[in-house]
């Protein structure tokens, strides 16, 4: 059989679960950053805030998000996908009503942390951790398959909202976010009227991590093969992140429209898609762990393009390279943390990670905006970006060691 035809096969036999979790994907994006910035200029303008007022406040909705997701979690390993889905999204759909009904400055970082917590937080751990849980062998290709949801999502909305800000309120845009997760919530319900069983509810057949042990949270943070991932988790959402919600600044100083911008953006995430099945099938056959030392090196490189960038088509080639590097993270670390530490409390010790992509997210946009008020050019922060990230690849070299001496010893 094919790399095509079993990938095709594989979708075919489990297409409900693959299904919710590209839904779950999908519905994240309203919560994104990559999202949310989109609207980051009639955002400002409407409270009378600057580009470090707003990431400011960005900081600080996303950073309690991250603080909730430590305990919040958890829940996945608790209640089934059903349960926590359709509560995760409904409460997603209600947060977008609040973004855009909101009267005054003073509640937006209460509307960032709902919007980041129930879409970038919650939504996207029901469904990774589902996938990693419900799917052993093809854990790679599972985790592929739900995250074409997000990027089918990074593909369409980013034209199809800047489009629609020409023609309607961008408050109108956000209700019609909120309707769409309360129409989702049924299909969910429906894709999962005979969720899948054996990992989900059953102890006995969870998999093991390193040395053979089923980890708990606190093994892992006690751990520093944990802390090791660390920087990658943060640097990876923090500055990628940064990149985003600047997106509108970024055109700005570079001298093209927020609408030329964004119309580049689909390379990239034609890229992401097309990395995401490489690695997935790749993480089925090789393994996640000899893989992850080397999916950051597109990014250290797409960061220094963003900087020297003469023309959009060298952006576009950098968001190339950036989409290279996602389907990497969308795959490899999901299934690392199952590799490392077990699927028995994955969604904890995955909370505690997904805390620290949150967390990253929430300084990158704060930190940047606060540099560009004071001077630092954005394009000039690109570069120490790409320090950031060579330094956090050579950081997985460790937790990748651990595993090699781990494999000889048994």
């Amino acid at each position: 059989m094919t790399r095509d035809s079993g990938y095709i096969h594989f979708i075919r036999e489990n297409a409900p679960f693959l299904a919710t979790g590209a839904l779950l994907s999908f519905l994240s994006s309203f919560g994104q950053t990559y999202f949310i910035s989109i609207f980051g200029g009639e955002i400002r303008e409407q409270y009378g805030l600057s580009n470090g007022d707003w990431g400011l406040i960005y900081m600080i909705g996303t950073g309690a998000s991250a603080a909730i997701m430590v305990f919040a979690g958890g829940l996945a390993d608790r209640f089934r996908v059903r349960q926590l889905g359709i509560t995760v999204i409904l409460l997603l759909g209600l947060s977008c009503v609040l973004m855009a009904l909101n009267p005054i400055a003073a509640l937006l970082p209460l509307v960032v942390f709902f919007l980041r917590f129930f879409g970038q937080g919650m939504t996207t751990q029901v469904a990774t951790v589902a996938m990693a849980r419900w799917f052993v062998a093809t854990r790679g290709r599972a985790l592929a398959v739900a995250a074409m949801g997000y990027m089918l999502a990074e593909a369409t909305l980013p034209l199809l909202m800047v489009w629609m800000k020409s023609r309607v309120d961008w408050h109108f845009i956000w209700l019609g976010c909120a309707l769409f997760c309360l129409a989702m919530a049924p299909v969910l319900f429906r894709l999962l009227r005979l969720e899948r069983t054996p990992q989900s509810v059953s102890s006995s057949e969870q998999s093991t991590g390193l040395y053979g042990k089923h980890w708990t949270r606190m093994d892992a943070l006690r751990h520093p093969m944990f802390w090791a991932m660390a920087p990658a988790v943060m640097s990876f959402s923090g500055f990628g992140t940064a990149f985003w919600f600047h997106q509108v600044h970024f055109a700005e100083i570079k001298g093209w429209s927020h609408l030329a911008l964004v119309a580049v953006f689909p390379l990239g995430t034609a890229t992401i898609f097309l990395s995401t099945i490489i690695y997935g099938w790749a993480v089925d056959r090789v393994g996640a762990v000899r893989l992850l030392p080397f999916y950051l090196i597109p990014y250290i490189i797409a960061f220094i393009l963003h900087w020297y960038a003469p023309s959009l088509g060298w952006t576009a080639l950098a968001l190339i390279l950036m989409g290279a590097a996602g389907g990497g993270q969308a795959t490899l670390l999901n299934a690392c943390w199952a590799e490392f530490f077990g699927t028995q409390h994955l969604g904890s010790i995955k909370a505690a990670a997904t805390a620290l992509m949150v967390l990253g997210s929430a300084l990158g946009p704060g930190i940047s905006g606060w540099l560009i008020d004071n001077g630092v050019g954005f394009e000039v922060q690109m570069l120490g970006y790409s320090a950031c990230f060579a330094i956090a690849a050579l950081l997985l070299l460790y937790p990748v060691a651990l595993m090699r001496r781990s494999a000889r010893a048994t």
